[in-house]
């Protein structure tokens, strides 16, 4: 699975932007799904995940963000609201192949094993 994050930039506290991930292959729906973020000189943060039709979030990040999918486009979506300077970080798209394990471990970074190579957002006050 290869996995294309767009979409990043520079923002104003208190605005929006939407993230991108485009997977290829053709078992899309039988994969996990997350967002991490790395801010610098800190470990990386889970944001947001999906499987199925549930989804899921960081503590940071519950209720400004909402993550989607898109089948049709192999795409997920991160949206993100209400932007706070402490949201400044690369963010990572992931995935993972579904298991009862997996799931489990859902929020966990070691979990996912198909990342995209990031992509910069950056939050001025």
């Amino acid at each position: 699975v290869q996995l294309v994050e767009s979409g990043g930039g520079a923002v104003q506290a208190g605005g929006s932007l939407r993230l991108s991930c485009a997977a290829s292959g053709r078992t899309f729906k039988t994969y996990l799904w997350g967002w991490f973020r790395q801010a610098s000189g800190k470990e990386r943060e889970f944001v947001a995940g999906t499987w199925g039709g549930n989804t899921y979030y960081g503590d940071s990040t519950k209720g400004r963000f909402t993550i989607s999918r898109d089948n049709s486009k192999n795409t997920v979506y991160l949206q993100m609201s209400s932007l706070e300077t402490e949201d400044t970080a690369v963010y990572y798209c992931a995935a993972a192949l579904y298991s009862a394990s997996n799931y489990y471990r859902r929020t966990s970074y070691e979990t996912y094993e198909y990342w995209g190579q990031g992509t910069q957002v950056t939050v001025a006050s």
